[in-house]
């Protein structure tokens, strides 16, 4: 994730339409966070968060792994609903 980093800082500086960032776990969200250069203490993780981080918005999803979708942590329903919500918040 270290070695990344500066790649995605990149990465997120070089899309100037970018509006909202779909982190799908924890680490991913805290990879965002940390390339914005925002506190993670500040922004909890939890799915279909939402996060105001100024210029960008954040939100979280469980990440569509075979663990999380095989023990329901995350189910078709939950996902579409974190698409719903970009959906809205961009209309």
């Amino acid at each position: 994730m270290r070695e990344c980093l500066d790649f995605l800082t990149q990465e997120i500086a070089a899309m100037p339409n970018l509006k909202i960032i779909l982190s799908l776990g924890l680490i991913s969200h805290n990879s965002v966070l940390k390339a914005l250069g925002h506190k993670q203490s500040a922004h909890k993780f939890g799915h279909e968060a939402l996060h105001d981080l100024g210029e960008f918005t954040l939100i979280d999803s469980y990440h569509c792994s075979r663990y999380n979708t095989n023990t329901r942590r995350l189910t078709t329903g939950m996902f579409e609903n974190v698409f719903a919500k970009i959906k809205e918040y961009l209309n």
